[in-house]
């Protein structure tokens, strides 16, 4: 019996050591084109930053457009190449979300983008010839997946993952994460979120939901709503920040990738909760093409998914709906 009080009395002091080693830690950097914000309890002190970067880098190398020797890089240039786990993950959840959407998300709308200057290329004096001839390779049915390799109806039609990639990086970090043992983290990147557990205070994780202003520097945020996050993603797609004005109208960066032109309706905040941040980016994306009437269609339709949108009313006030699942995590205090 002393044997059993002994070896309970030294299982509690081990456990009250590890507890007391673990900490919180707070990291961030650049990646992506964007600043990321990751905290998270540690359970021996030790700041995975290292770690966390490498495989932020590792979906760099299979995603990125501007890495040349990218796995989509070398797609995009009709290469003979093997797509890795990666990249066929978020292709396959795009190929997902571009049915469920009817085509409003669509990760070949790229040339298009680009021509209106949003991309990662010049601005070209956009004609209805031209997008006429963009839509003959834009189109996410022109491409499919035979024999682990991707296959191209158009040799000229271009993939671009940026409006789900940033969400995928969430996942992946805060997988990484709970593979280190961390029950408790908040993942944010270019406003993307993951987070699990409770924060440093012992409460859910906080996350803002930006006003929609029409200021590019995204220094200054006034927020609209508050949402407690807890073992939960969420995404934000918005047209206040990434526009110009030309000839006193103003263009944002989101194309419709039916029409070719940058959407015009009263939508002009997104913002979607889901249980992983890869499809949470993806809806919130998509829901700013479809406009408010359909995203509300497909958001009560899909279990699962939540959102809150602001819009514009009639008078140009500013309005918002959000699912009855979104009204649970808002923060009354705001």
């Amino acid at each position: 019996m002393k044997a059993r009080y002994l070896l309970i009395a030294i299982l509690f002091l081990v456990v009250s050591a590890c507890q007391q080693n673990s900490k919180y830690i707070e990291d961030q950097g650049f990646i992506y084109g964007t600043i990321y914000h990751i905290k998270y309890e540690s359970p021996d002190g030790t700041d995975f930053q290292q770690g966390i970067e490498a495989e932020m880098n590792r979906l760099n190398h299979s995603l990125s457009m501007f890495d040349s020797l990218s796995v989509i890089s070398k797609i995009n240039r009709n290469e003979d190449v093997v797509p890795d786990d990666y990249f066929l993950t978020v292709f396959n959840k795009a190929m997902e979300v571009s049915e469920i959407t009817g085509g409003a998300f669509d990760i070949t709308v790229a040339p298009m983008v680009n021509a209106w200057g949003f991309g990662f290329k010049h601005k070209e004096q956009v004609t209805p010839e031209l997008i006429d001839s963009l839509k003959k390779i834009v189109g996410y049915k022109k491409i499919r997946i035979s024999g682990n390799k991707i296959i191209k109806d158009h040799p000229n039609t271009m993939l671009d993952c940026s409006a789900i990639a940033k969400g995928f990086a969430c996942d992946i970090v805060g997988k990484y994460l709970a593979g280190q043992g961390c029950k408790n983290y908040m993942v944010e990147i270019g406003g993307e979120v993951v987070a699990h557990g409770i924060n440093a205070k012992g409460k859910c994780w906080s996350i803002g939901v930006s006003k929609p202003v029409d200021d590019p520097s995204p220094m200054e945020q006034e927020l609209k709503a508050i949402v407690s996050l807890n073992n939960k993603a969420l995404a934000t797609s918005g047209n206040y920040r990434n526009f110009y004005m030309k000839d006193g109208k103003k263009y944002a960066h989101t194309i419709d990738p039916h029409t070719g032109f940058p959407v015009q309706h009263s939508l002009l905040s997104s913002t979607v909760l889901a249980d992983d941040c890869m499809t949470a980016d993806a809806f919130a994306t998509s829901f700013m093409v479809l406009g408010i009437e359909e995203a509300e269609k497909i958001v009560n339709r899909i279990d699962g998914l939540e959102a809150y949108f602001i819009y514009s009313g009639e008078n140009g006030e500013m309005k918002t709906w959000h699912s009855a699942g979104f009204s649970k995590m808002l923060d009354e205090k705001l």
